[in-house]
């Protein structure tokens, strides 16, 4: 069996003597889309923050490609090849689009300080390498058209495509996109879910926690379900769809859930 790429086991976090995750394990595969879901105050985004480095947990390992991940700064674990989205906009608001995704390429770049100042020939082209490269991102998310326009200009369903564009320009191995459809037009989310399988198809494994249950359903092969900080289920969409303790997670009553699986 091929190794998982991430590997998290018994995480644990408490908030003084709330416990937001209680021994939380789970497995994600090399090139899949797997999703992280449950009700409101589950724990999903608790998870996320302990995984990236933004949260020390009380218990527990975090092991990426084997290695530990549990104590590392967010920096580090970034350059590891574990990048990650919130769940609200970050964006440069004053910052051309170009220039938010330039930043976060520069994160990659090899010129120093000094080099830079100087404008040495390197610097020249590894600027016009820079450049390219995101372009291309631009195009790859569907943005080339607002390349020059600010941030800030941009409705929040495109606002929310240059932060996952700045996540890309990171080159992540493993992408965490915490409610990436948040707040969008049902074609919104149908852009996303397509942009989504297109960055599984590059090679990036991607993990995700979010709301809407359709696009959770249609683009998952593996949906992990949290309730009350713990795992109660794990499996494939139409298997978590039928499964009775979701059903009760969710509705509170053992009949199938009207939005599980619909959005």
């Amino acid at each position: 069996m091929t190794a998982p790429v991430l590997s998290v086991r018994d995480l644990a976090v408490h908030f003084g003597g709330v416990t937001a995750l209680a021994g939380v394990s789970f497995d994600v595969a090399p090139g899949s889309v797997t999703a992280l879901i449950g009700p409101n105050g589950a724990g999903k985004t608790t998870a996320f923050n302990a995984i990236t480095g933004f949260l020390r947990p009380s218990r527990g390992t975090v092991l990426y490609r084997g290695a530990p991940l549990t104590g590392l700064r967010p920096p580090e674990i970034a350059r590891r090849g574990v990048v990650r989205t919130f769940q609200r906009t970050s964006v440069f608001p004053a910052l051309s689009v170009l220039d938010n995704v330039r930043t976060g390429l520069h994160l990659r770049g090899s010129a120093g300080l000094w080099a830079i100042l100087a404008g040495a020939p390197r610097v020249r082209a590894e600027e016009a390498r820079l450049d390219a490269e995101a372009r291309a991102i631009l195009a790859f998310v569907g943005l080339t058209h607002r390349a020059h326009e600010p941030a800030s200009a941009l409705p929040y369903g495109e606002q929310r495509l240059v932060e996952l564009a700045v996540a890309l320009a990171a080159g992540p191995a493993l992408l965490l996109l915490d409610e990436p459809a948040a707040g969008m037009t049902g074609a919104e989310k149908a852009a996303v879910s397509a942009l989504i399988q297109r960055i599984r198809a590059q090679g990036v494994t991607v993990l995700l926690v979010e709301h809407d249950m359709r696009l959770v359903m249609g683009i998952s092969d593996t949906v992990i379900v949290l309730h009350h900080g713990a795992v109660i289920a794990t499996g494939p969409p139409a298997e978590i769809q039928a499964h009775p303790e979701v059903i009760r997670a969710y509705l509170g009553a053992a009949r199938a859930p009207a939005g599980l699986g619909r959005g």
